[in-house]
Parts: C-alpha cells; sequence; structure tokens
C-alpha cells in the first residue's frame, strides 16, 4: 500500500515518533549492557537457588527475553511473577528483581513488598517513581534506567542489563560478544529492510501490515526459545496497532489449538497464521510446523512464515522482536492510530485510583 511510503503521512499520524524510539534499539542495546556492567553486585548478597522477575507489560517482557534467552544456560530456576503476591516458595534464598519501568506499577511495588516481607534478595530496576524512593529509603540495589520512553520501547533497557548482572555473579558467561553482534544485525536490517524509508517491496514489515490489515494475526513459535518473542508481537499488535492479536508456542498448540481452526468458518477467511521460525527449532518442531501450514492452508488460511537473522541466539531474538515492532508499527499506520498513546490503560489505572 503506498500508504506505508508516504514518509509525510506516516509522520503525520506517528506524531510522538514511535518510529523514533524503535530506530534506536540497537543503541540502547548498547546502553543496557553497559549500565549493566556498571551495576556493582552488593557483596552480602552471597548465593541464590532461584531468580524471580516481578513486573507487568513492557517490563514483564524485558524478563520474558531473558528468561528465553537462558533457558539452555543458567543453571538456576527462573520464572516471571506477574501479580501482586509471590509464590509461596520464595525465601531469603531467592533473588526477587523488581522490574517497572515507571517506577509506580502498582502490582510490583506490591510484589516488592511481599519480597522485603520474605526476606528475599532485592533487585531494583526502574526509571524512578515510587519503586525508586523506596529502594533509596531503605538501601536496596537499584538500577536507574533512561526515563521518557513508552514502556515497551525501552526492552533493551529491562532486559539486557540483566544479562551482565547474571554474568557478575557468576551465572552465566559473558555476553559482550553476543551483545555486540545484535546490535550491528539491528542497524543493519533497520537500514536495509524495515525502517521507514525502505519501500514496501523491499520492506516485509511493511508487507506483512498490508496483508494484516483489517485482519486477525495468529502468531506462533517454533520454540520455547521464541517463547517471549511471540509474546511480544502479541502484546505490539495490541499497543502500537490498537488491534488484537493471538499468540501460542508449538508442539503446544498442536495439542489443542490446532483443533480450533475449523470454526467459525467465515471469519477464518479474515485469520493469517504467522509463523515465527529459528534453525534451533527442535527437528521434531519443525516437521509439526510443515504439518501445521499443511492443515491450516487446507482450511484456506493464510499462513506467513518470519525467519530468525544473526548467529547468536541474543541476535536471532533480537532480529524476531525487531520484526514484529515494526510490523507493528506499519499496521498502526495503516489504521490510522498513533503507535504511542495507550489511552484504554491510562483509562484503566485513573478508574483504579478512583475506586
Amino acid at each position: 500500500m503506498q500508504k506505508l511510503d508516504d514518509i509525510r503521512g506516516i509522520e503525520r499520524i506517528d506524531a510522538l515518533k514511535m518510529r523514533d524510539v524503535m530506530a534506536k534499539l540497537p543503541e540502547y542495546c548498547n546502553q543496557a549492557y553497559e549500565l549493566g556492567k556498571r551495576f556493582l553486585l552488593p557483596a552480602n548478597f552471597g548465593k541464590f537457588k532461584n531468580i524471580i522477575f516481578c513486573g507487568l507489560g513492557g517490563s514483564a517482557m524485558g524478563a520474558e527475553v531473558v528468561g528465553s534467552y537462558l533457558r539452555s544456560e543458567i543453571k538456576l530456576p527462573v520464572i516471571v511473577n506477574r501479580d501482586y503476591t509471590l509464590p509461596e516458595f520464595v525465601n531469603n534464598e531467592s533473588l526477587a528483581i523488581l522490574i517497572s519501568y515507571s517506577g509506580d506499577t502498582e502490582e510490583t511495588l506490591s510484589a516488592y513488598k511481599e519480597a522485603r516481607r520474605k526476606s528475599a534478595k532485592i533487585i531494583v530496576l526502574t526509571s524512578g517513581g515510587q519503586l525508586a524512593e523506596l529502594a533509596k529509603k531503605e538501601g536496596r540495589p537499584c538500577l536507574l534506567i533512561p526515563a521518557g520512553l513508552p514502556p515497551r520501547g525501552a526492552l533493551a533497557f529491562v532486559s539486557i542489563p540483566a544479562l551482565a548482572i547474571f554474568s557478575q555473579a557468576g551465572l552465566i558467561e559473558d555476553k559482550e560478544k553476543d551483545v555486540r553482534e545484535a546490535v550491528s544485525l539491528l542497524k543493519r536490517i533497520h537500514k536495509g529492510s524495515l525502517g521507514v524509508s525502505v519501500c514496501v517491496e523491499s520492506n516485509p514489515a511493511k508487507k506483512l501490515a498490508c496483508k494484516l490489515f483489517d485482519k486477525l494475526g495468529f502468531v506462533y513459535g517454533g520454540s520455547e526459545l521464541l517463547s517471549a518473542v511471540v509474546t511480544r508481537w502479541r502484546g505490539q499488535f495490541a499497543e502500537n496497532s490498537k488491534a488484537l492479536a493471538s499468540s501460542h508456542v508449538l508442539p503446544e498448540m498442536n495439542h489443542n489449538e490446532i483443533v480450533g481452526w475449523q470454526h467459525p468458518e467465515e471469519l477464518l477467511k479474515r485469520f493469517i497464521a504467522i509463523i515465527l521460525r529459528d534453525r534451533q527449532d527442535h527437528p521434531q518442531v519443525k516437521k509439526r510446523i510443515e504439518i501445521t501450514k499443511e492443515i491450516l492452508q487446507g482450511q484456506g488460511v493464510e499462513v506467513e512464515e518470519v525467519y530468525s537473522q544473526g548467529e547468536g541466539l541474543l541476535a536471532r531474538t533480537f532480529s524476531l522482536i525487531y520484526a514484529g515492532d515494526f510490523a507493528s508499527f506499519y499496521l498502526a499506520i495503516l489504521n490510522g492510530e498513533d503507535p504511542t498513546p495507550v489511552k484504554r490503560i491510562d483509562y484503566l489505572k485513573k478508574r483504579l485510583k478512583e475506586l
């Protein structure tokens, strides 16, 4: 659609400049890793037996990316907690990482108080707000990250620092080389294929947005390593495009959701399945993907595939995240929606304070 090659038209709709935030992701990844390297764990922290990230929305997304990325390397249990309360197992041998970009997320503030009550070791990751004030008042280690971004635009700052911190703690190998590769790759694909100045014919994110316009997308990942990525895609379609999407991961999808692709028949014509692919997909999952495509296409459903790029897993993960971010941005433009505002979230928070 020519609308996506009209730079001035894009600028009019994208009044709050989400395009600039996305263009800076490589730079943010660099900054975030440096922040993590400069952050010093307290000498009295000692060892811990499990790690629990606490956060919601974009802040939790950073934790999900870290958890998926380190799934095959880190030897401690890592979970992401999206709630006011903490699991019963959390105790003085737990590391609780409280992430709230704004510092005012009520669920995370509640989880902070629970972590304190359970004597967990606490690290705070925030740009300010009440969470930073609490950490400062109580002498908790707090990594302050740059403020002023939409939380989902701060993904690098709520994920990458944890890699440097975990490396410092001896839990994983140093990730500087992996971060450098991811940064280089993101710069290259922004300039060469995903950026606003790249025309529709050469821009896979613009092409995908055109196919998704006025339709419903179902995003599937072929690996647990991509579980965070498919969630990110769904969230970006919701917040940027103001459009519903669904997400799931294989092989689990083959044990339930695949059966649902039968009714309502007329609506299926308005659905598109987007399968995110990675070379580390399990051999059996690769077979499952081919059979799943066969079933969906036999039902008349359009299937699109998006392949990761890069060598290391971090680069491949962020290459898929970047593709989804830009696809959701371009769909927002086609929908005539400024990608940045999230008025319904703002309204919901306002109403919660009134009740």
